[in-house]
């Protein structure tokens, strides 16, 4: 797997590079980008062997995307995914690159330990990991063992990514107990935990409250001081990596437009609220702006055409990445950036370049921020 894949003529000042489930965990938590969720019971192999799916991450779910009954159906799909897709490797026909990271969301700690029983070493072999919906410091040690066990079992690294979404963390007079709990019950399983998941439908479900298509989970005041302290217990020290709330809004959009689109500067109208695309992708824009601002890395999608979109947006500019590398190069100190512009303090800005760095290597580095809406309509450059 590669990100934006889908321009590849297009002129990189760094181009990103490529990834499978056994890169190793420091680089593997920022390539999922955005991710898409999708029914267990769906059969995506045909995509995925004609290179029809834009996506370098997904997610077959057995909870919330499927009826209770229909189960057993959606884990024997999975089941014969994973093994069609390494019967393919084994046959020459395809490569672990060529297979996106995925990804299973079980439905409760007990359909989990059911199911991870039933896996094979051959189905480890394409999996990535799984999904934890609703985790909370009551089903965590569960849930962690069970992971631990089936690697253990299988000798192999699945990984899993815990979504924070329930009562205990939106309701605020619960969280703060909540997440000291969560951060102390997941610290000795750290190495097997690729990301932190956020549940903003969840959450924002529980004040009966939903955010247009003209605004973002930010402007929802009760979720944003949720997703604010997920990010303050989790990502203080870059120990995890946070992925952002899903978008709910797609749209198609008329790409005949490209070279008008290129025209427009594209920071200056997401911050102005001015039309780029149209609203469900100005409004995902958006969003995704903010998302990266605040230190999430990656986002849940429910539509493949949102992926370009957001991994074009974590993209990094020329610019940050100069300043990243060099502060992450002088020993202390403060010092004018190469551009003149700004002033880098190396102590203080040296995570923040660490991070900077990292999201280079996996999505790229551009020319300027107007670059990114070239990227992701298929502009050269």
């Amino acid at each position: 797997m590669r990100h934006h894949n889908y321009n590849p003529d297009f002129a990189f000042v760094k181009a990103p590079v490529e990834f499978n489930k056994y890169t190793d965990r420091d680089t593997l938590q920022y390539c999922l980008g955005a991710t898409l969720y999708m029914p267990g019971t769906k059969d995506i192999r045909a995509k995925v062997i004609n290179r029809e799916l834009p996506v370098t991450s997904f997610v077959m779910c057995c909870e919330d995307a499927i009826k209770e009954e229909d189960l057993p159906v959606a884990e024997q799909n999975i089941l014969d995914t994973m093994d069609y897709f390494a019967d393919q490797i084994e046959a020459g026909k395809l490569t672990i690159n060529d297979i996106p990271l995925i990804f299973v969301r079980v439905r409760n700690p007990e359909q989990f330990k059911s199911f991870a029983s039933r896996i094979t070493k051959k189905q480890a072999s394409v999996l990535t990991g799984f999904n934890f919906p609703k985790f909370n410091s009551t089903n965590a040690l569960n849930v962690l063992r069970t992971l631990v066990e089936v690697n253990s079992r299988l000798g192999v690294v699945l990984y899993g990514m815990p979504i924070l979404e329930g009562t205990e963390v939106a309701f605020r007079e619960l969280r703060t107990k909540e997440l000291l709990l969560l951060r102390n019950i997941l610290e000795p399983y750290k190495d097997l935990i690729l990301n932190i998941r956020v549940g903003g439908t969840d959450m924002s479900s529980l004040f009966g409250v939903r955010r247009g298509i003209n605004s973002t989970v930010y402007d929802i005041m009760p979720v944003r001081d949720a997703l604010s302290d997920v990010v303050n217990f989790f990502n203080r020290y870059c120990d995890y990596c946070v992925s952002a709330a899903v978008w709910e809004y797609f749209r198609a959009y008329n790409d005949d437009d490209i070279d008008e689109l290129i025209k427009r500067n594209f920071h200056n109208a997401l911050i102005k609220g001015q039309d780029i695309v149209n609203p469900a992708i100005d409004g995902l824009l958006k969003e995704v702006m903010i998302d990266r601002a605040n230190g999430f890395v990656g986002k849940t999608i429910i539509h493949p055409t949102h992926a370009k979109f957001v991994n074009g947006m974590f993209t990094v500019v020329e610019e940050e990445y100069k300043d990243a590398i060099q502060i992450l190069n002088t020993s202390g100190g403060v010092i004018k950036s190469e551009e003149g512009g700004k002033m880098n303090e190396i102590g203080p800005h040296h995570r923040w370049a660490e991070k900077i760095v990292k999201r280079a290597e996996v999505y790229g580095v551009v020319k300027t921020e107007d670059s990114v809406l070239g990227l992701v309509l298929g502009h050269k450059e």
